[in-house]
């Protein structure tokens, strides 16, 4: 597949018959764990949700043509791909279509869309959906860090091995105390993500992105028996009076001298997405160019220390760039994963991107950050955005993973 993608900017935004053409990219809301509105909502339930409303946004496709759907999840609740495929089925996807769950930490929703790009380009299927689903308020904790280890790796003496089960949050301190990122730095970041996340809101910008769910909801957990019905139709995480000044208030969570905060973090959260992604041959044959809103043109992926792993973006995005033909310049817009406030700035400024080109409706640590479905969530908001602004143009999605690595990947608005 080295060769199949475009290269250079001006092949990239040409049209040709093997592109694989995105014509839904959808989300739904995104909810605090444990105080959010999913709070009693299974992860497959919304991946259920949001695939439903896939099928609805090209009302002419018929289902039978779908041939695999990706999803990609962390903390899988039942384990395997039961509940998925479950959900798949139950959501309209006829069981013709096959179903894999996917797996690769923060970047796995984005992994599942690869995937399935990835089937389209060598020519094992014409037509799939990639996309992510995580319910952190039912499985974080002990299925995040594992705590049976075969000895051997635990007491390995090898560091890097060690620490691929460092607390997320420390890796943060180190990328702060090792790449001069300071705590006012880092606040200042989270507050605009919060500002930024607001005004999005308020005007209505996720309108377009953001699939509806009726759902059950507990008002308190000390009666979780008294379930009310609810429709959210927002995300519920943004703190629209968050400013540097009542951040820099906030005590550090990971270290007793340290720089980062809940506040200056990536929100623990719940949410699914989903791309529907075909051959743009098939997309014509079948009568959807119209319904077609982008073109998936890439991904590229680096490893790094498990210690520091939120530099990922800094190395994953050069190597896509390089990868694609491309310069910093000729991308428009930039979804970059704020796992924690520390890695952003350090993957900015090492990046040398321009902020007002970054995040423009704000990132994980207003938005939150359902692990296996963010990337879904990224890739839904970027083309939400660019469609919005009516510029076409290239735009890169992107994200630190845990265990020391990065992701970036690459989409053309049409």
């Amino acid at each position: 597949m080295a060769g199949f993608y475009q290269k250079g900017l001006k092949n990239i935004l040409q049209k040709s018959p093997n592109d694989i053409v995105i014509l839904s990219a959808l989300r739904t809301p995104v909810t605090r764990a444990k105080k959010g509105a999913f709070n009693s909502a299974h992860d497959h339930e919304l991946l259920s949700h949001v695939l439903k409303a896939t099928l609805a946004a090209v009302p002419n496709l018929d289902p039978a043509k779908i041939e695999d759907v990706q999803v990609g999840t962390v903390l899988a609740e039942l384990g395997g791909s039961k509940a998925g495929r479950m959900a798949a089925i139950h959501a309209g996807i006829p069981e013709t279509a096959a179903f894999q769950t996917v797996n690769r930490a923060c970047s796995s929703g984005l992994a599942a869309i690869t995937g399935i790009a990835h089937s389209i380009a060598v020519g094992q299927i014409d037509v799939g959906i990639g996309g992510g689903m995580e319910s952190m308020t039912r499985n974080y904790g002990s299925r995040a860090i594992p705590t049976q280890l075969w000895d051997h790796l635990r007491e390995s003496p090898v560091q890097d091995a060690r620490d691929c089960i460092m607390n997320m949050g420390l890796t943060a301190e180190n990328v702060a105390a090792r790449y001069g990122v300071s705590r006012a730095d880092q606040d200042a970041f989270a507050a605009q993500s919060h500002q930024r996340a607001a005004a999005a809101r308020s005007s209505g910008r996720f309108a377009a992105e953001i699939v509806p769910v009726t759902t059950r909801w507990c008002p308190s957990p000390e009666t979780p028996e008294l379930l009310e019905e609810i429709t959210v139709s927002e995300d519920d995480g943004i703190r629209p009076t968050s400013t540097p000044e009542s951040l820099a208030k906030m005590k550090p969570a990971f270290k007793p001298d340290g720089t980062a905060t809940a506040g200056n973090s990536s929100q623990v959260s719940d949410g699914a997405g989903a791309c529907l992604l075909m051959r743009r041959s098939a997309a014509s044959a079948l009568g959807l160019t119209e319904s077609i809103i982008g073109k998936f043109a890439g991904t590229q992926i680096a490893g790094c220390r498990p210690d520091e792993m939120g530099i990922g973006p800094a190395l994953a995005i050069p190597k896509l760039l390089q990868h694609a033909g491309l310069e910093t310049g000729d991308v428009d817009l930039w979804e970059v994963n704020e796992a924690f406030a520390a890695q952003a700035v350090y993957c900015v400024r090492e990046l040398g991107l321009d902020m007002e080109r970054v995040n423009v409706n704000g990132g994980a640590i207003a938005l939150g950050h359902p692990l296996g479905a963010t990337g879904a969530r990224q890739v839904a908001t970027l083309l939400a955005e660019m469609g919005r602004r009516g510029e076409g143009g290239v735009g890169v999605v992107s994200m630190c993973v845990g265990t020391g690595m990065g992701v970036a990947s690459l989409v053309v608005r049409e």
